[in-house]
């Protein structure tokens, strides 16, 4: 008989892993948001001012230019807060 024992994950592991993997999906879901939100917001806004002033396309595209910026600077930000988050969970 082969005498191999399977090794089983401890609860420490098993914490670790479900903490990564819920780090892993908060990550998705504020990326997500944070991406998607000023686009939205600024583009739409653009949109209905170029549309009041008739200045089309000036406020849209300042709109998605600075849409651009927040979503760089935020998610920089993120990310560095998310490598922070993994370096203490290792």
């Amino acid at each position: 008989m082969s005498d191999k024992t399977e090794k089983q994950p401890t609860q420490k592991q098993e914490a670790k892993q479900k903490s990564a993997m819920w780090l892993a999906l908060d990550i998705a879901y504020e990326l997500g948001y944070l991406i998607a939100l000023p686009i939205v917001v600024l583009g739409f806004g653009g949109a209905f001012l170029d549309k009041k002033f008739g200045t089309s396309p000036i406020f849209i595209l300042s709109g998605i230019v600075l849409s651009f910026i927040i979503t760089s600077v935020g998610a920089f930000r993120k990310i560095k807060d998310i490598t922070d988050k993994i370096n203490l969970i290792k």
